[in-house]
């Protein structure tokens, strides 16, 4: 089976951030009673004062506001379906397995279209609250070893260090680089990479590789 990851990885871009700016066209009400909460999360995240855990609780708040939500999601997806990257249609196979830190309300209609498994952070809209953990870094890694999928990986995609742990699952694995377009070999584990990916781990944060 092959286990990819989804935002920047086979879709360019972040699709719960997308979303948001999407509802707040539609609902311009957001940008005057939502917005300024999250630009000053977005601020205090650049400075690590809050655990990655806590900023997606509250950026994810957004979606308490949004009436209707699953036919906005759907109405989303009519729209960017098509931004699914090529290169993963022409590859993309029934048994395909989406692990993805966005909420499974965002990513179990774009898998039902694709007609791909999924796993996501579950994410009650209603209420505003997780229902588990952030399916994230050690996250992931756990639910592979938990279902024993760890010895059937055969190739794993992703944009992003802190899914080393699945990667070196992985009879093969692609670093997805250049919002999902190119597609190289997982680094060497030297020690910077090793590094790297423990503070990544450990702090919850996006490290990618350097552009070359």
């Amino acid at each position: 089976m092959n286990v990819y990851d989804f935002d920047l990885t086979i879709y360019p871009t972040d699709c719960a951030i997308d979303f948001c700016l999407w509802c707040m066209k539609s609902h311009p009400k957001m940008w005057f009673t939502y917005f300024p909460r999250i630009l000053k999360i977005v601020l205090f995240r650049g400075t690590r004062l809050i655990p990655e855990y806590m900023f997606q609780k509250k950026f994810l708040g957004f979606l308490t506001h949004i009436k209707n939500l699953d036919q906005q999601i759907e109405m989303y997806w009519d729209k960017n379906e098509k931004r699914i990257m090529p290169w993963y249609l022409e590859q993309k196979k029934p048994d395909d397995l989406i692990i993805s830190a966005s909420p499974s309300c965002l990513i179990a209609p774009i898998a039902k279209r694709l007609g791909v498994n999924y796993v996501a952070t579950e994410f009650d809209p209603e209420y505003g609250v997780f229902l588990g953990n952030l399916m994230y870094g050690m996250e992931k890694a756990e639910y592979v070893f938990d279902n024993n999928l760890a010895d059937k990986i055969d190739n794993f995609y992703s944009d992003s260090l802190s899914d080393t742990p699945i990667a070196l699952c992985a009879k093969k694995a692609y670093l997805v680089k250049y919002n999902a377009s190119v597609l190289v070999d997982w680094p060497e584990m030297d020690s910077e990479t090793k590094e790297k990916v423990k503070d990544k781990i450990d702090t919850g944060w996006n490290i990618h590789i350097k552009e070359d």
